[in-house]
């Protein structure tokens, strides 16, 4: 069963971009409903790599739902399309109940041209006979998502580099010592 989202965010397209590959922003949307933490010896990374990543998930931060594999590969298409794919599965507890688990979030320009960001997210859940009951909370969830990055989305503006008095591409933004 699929569960879909599609808005758009009040940021441009390479703040959400960077957003959407930022552990500390999955976080953030996942809470308070769900706390993730890194199983890797170095914990997260600032930015996702593509690979697998191994997660332990615990609902409220209480009860212990299992470990999962993050599994991330990026694309860019030839429109300019930037998605980020997670094919994981869970390995023990609940979150492993799920037998298929597609995840793939899309950052492209909005059409109709306001600077902003067309957001797509699409879940592909399959568990069995217990699918309905799977993809109903993963619906719910998918919805406190949504509104958590619609929320979040504004802040997620870059601050570009301060301007340089010791040169003349001071004007462009470009920081002298980073441009030589």
């Amino acid at each position: 069963m699929k569960v879909l989202l599609k808005f758009v965010l009040d940021t441009d397209p390479d703040a959400a971009w960077r957003a959407i590959r930022s552990p500390a922003v999955f976080r953030e949307v996942s809470s308070p409903f769900l706390t993730i933490r890194s199983l890797s010896a170095d914990g997260f990374p600032t930015i996702w790599q593509p690979g697998q990543h191994p997660v332990e998930i615990e609902g409220g931060g209480l009860i212990p739902l299992g470990k999962q594999i993050i599994r991330l590969s990026f694309a860019e298409r030839p429109d300019g399309v930037r998605i980020v794919r997670d094919s994981g599965r869970g390995i023990s507890g609940a979150v492993a109940i799920p037998t298929t688990w597609d995840h793939q979030m899309a950052i492209a320009p909005d059409p109709a041209g306001t600077g902003k960001t067309l957001y797509r997210d699409r879940l592909i859940i399959g568990a069995g006979a217990l699918t309905p009951a799977a993809w109903y909370g993963m619906w719910a969830f998918w919805q406190w998502r949504g509104a958590r990055l619609r929320q979040l989305a504004p802040s997620w503006a870059f601050d570009p580099l301060l301007p340089s008095t010791s040169s003349g591409n001071a004007s462009a933004g470009v920081d002298p010592d980073i441009a030589a």
